[in-house]
């Protein structure tokens, strides 16, 4: 679906709701006047050192290892157009449309700043190719993080000069010249320093950084709403989630997630089942019940660490040399991707630990042993049905690939350009390996709500609260009522797209209000 809500682009910081509007949803954008008076003054600063005898790098310069040759000024246009075509070296997948999208929106708003001496003409143009839906094909491979994302940077670069292949507006792959001229773009003829200032940014870790954001605060809803059904499916108790009980550690995610569980449970008639001490003979439940909100509630309080960093990085102008307020151009390392590296490696953490303890809520639901008296692995004839048995395993093959994901790539430097670049961040291999965490977390919860919601409806005719209700009843209208087994993938599948969508969320707060 496109936004028609014009995004506007100054020096100010971007929010990341302005990123995903532009990454997701195709919203156009546009510079401000501020931006095109702030990127004109930087541009004059560097014509006038273009034109002097002692060389500046990146500028009348060669770049990385090759800086101390000076550049003849007959050369300086070749050096530009070499520069973008050697840097456009990416190899293997297609990089998502969302991606490229978020990172070409990022570096434009560091062209706004007046801090990289690019061209009004050169920011307007690609301005111009976000508001065309136009999308330079980028590569799985070929950013270490630094000097920021090099290699997917420039392949956008190439498309600003009418090179290389992209995705036009309806998703067709075509050369870039040809959609160019079709959207009547015209090329841009790189200067002097824009070659740099179009390539040497932390955009595509930032872009996917505040996509990942966006995706895990909805998820950890889902995680807390996901939580408080196998809670009420396995008989637990909700006492432990208490206001009291939670000021005694004043996490303020804990809290949160507590509070969340606490009024998706509210007057479930399960639950009111076996209040009664006679009722239920056990003391404590398993750690995945009782200590749900206390790593949900860590995982918020991580992700709102990452959101911290993804917001210093949005007031950034990352960008090497930099022009300053006053007129100086100075080299700079504000391009390393340490920041943001670190960030995406918490989250994948985060992503892994969360999946893994609803998976072990699944598996509860399965065994005769725990689940307290609901048939073995949720099966309508255990024995010649195999209920949900498998779905565990999918569950378990996701948190297993999960934990290999959330080892760090923010520690595997691995030098390059002739060790001029000898520590690098690899901030986009970690924010790569994130978003393929996010997408196990969503079928792992997707799959704990559609095993949990099974075991509520085998409840009856005990009631589950009016919230779960709610979400089970969101959910059977794509997925039937317990039965003999059916083809189960497809059904996992409508969990993974509510899930995904936001309707386990939407569908609980339909009851209980906005969760936090």
């Amino acid at each position: 679906m496109r936004d028609n809500g014009v995004v506007n682009v100054g020096p100010e910081p971007l929010t990341f709701d302005d990123v995903i509007r532009v990454a997701r949803h195709g919203a156009p954008v546009q510079l401000t006047d501020d931006a095109v008076a702030a990127i004109s003054a930087a541009r004059q600063r560097v014509d006038e050192l273009a034109e002097s005898p002692v060389p500046a790098y990146g500028i009348s310069t060669g770049f990385g290892a090759l800086a101390t040759r000076h550049i003849d000024p007959a050369l300086r246009a070749q050096l530009q157009r070499s520069l973008v075509r050697s840097h456009a070296a990416g190899s293997g997948p297609e990089v998502e449309t969302e991606v490229v999208r978020a990172l070409m929106l990022l570096r434009l708003h560091t062209l706004a700043t007046g801090h990289t001496g690019i061209r009004p003409t050169t920011a307007k143009t690609l301005a111009a190719l976000i508001s065309s839906g136009i999308t330079p094909i980028v590569y799985e491979y070929g950013s270490l993080g630094c000097s920021g994302d090099l290699a997917p940077l420039a392949h956008v670069a190439l498309t600003l000069m009418g090179e290389g292949v992209v995705r036009d507006a309806s998703g067709t792959v075509r050369p870039a010249a040809e959609a160019l001229k079709q959207a009547r773009i015209d090329p841009v003829e790189l200067a002097a320093k824009e070659g740099l200032a179009l390539i040497n940014g932390t955009d595509g870790m930032l872009g996917m950084l505040i996509l990942a954001i966006h995706d895990l605060t909805g998820l950890v809803r889902t995680a807390d709403v996901s939580a408080a059904m196998s809670v009420e499916g396995l008989l637990g108790t909700d006492r432990v989630f208490a206001p009291e009980l939670q000021a005694l550690r004043p996490h303020p995610g804990q809290a949160r997630s507590a509070a969340n569980m606490t009024k998706v449970l509210r007057d479930s008639g399960i639950m009111a089942s076996h209040r009664d001490p006679t009722a239920c003979t056990r003391v404590q439940d398993a750690y995945s019940l009782r200590c749900a909100p206390q790593v949900a509630g860590a995982a918020r309080d991580t992700i709102a660490h990452a959101a911290t960093v993804a917001g210093w990085e949005l007031a950034s102008a990352v960008d090497n040399p930099a022009v300053l307020d006053d007129g100086r151009v100075e080299s700079n390392g504000n391009f390393h991707g340490a920041p943001l590296a670190y960030v995406l490696d918490f989250l994948a953490v985060v992503a892994a630990d969360l999946a893994s303890m609803s998976e072990r809520r699944t598996d509860r639901f399965l065994d005769v042993a725990r689940n307290h008296g609901l048939p073995a692995f949720l099966a309508d004839d255990p024995g010649v049905d195999s209920g949900h048995m498998i779905a565990q395993y999918t569950q378990a093959a996701i948190v297993s690939e999960l934990k290999r994901l959330a080892v760090p790539a923010s520690v595997d430097s691995i030098p390059s350009s002739a060790m001029q670049e000898d520590h690098v961040s690899m901030g986009w291999s970690a924010a790569r390996k994130l978003r393929r965490s996010v997408d196990g977390l969503t079928r792992v919860l997707a799959v704990e709500v559609l095993t949990a919601a099974r075991a509520l409806d085998l409840r009856a005719p005990l009631e589950p609260a009016p919230a779960t209700a709610a979400v089970v009843r969101a959910l059977r209208e794509t997925v039937p009522a317990p039965g003999p087994d059916r083809y189960l993938a497809p059904e996992i599948d409508s969990a993974v797209r509510l899930v995904a969508e936001g309707g386990v969320v939407a569908a609980a707060e339909s009851v209980t209000g906005p969760l936090a």
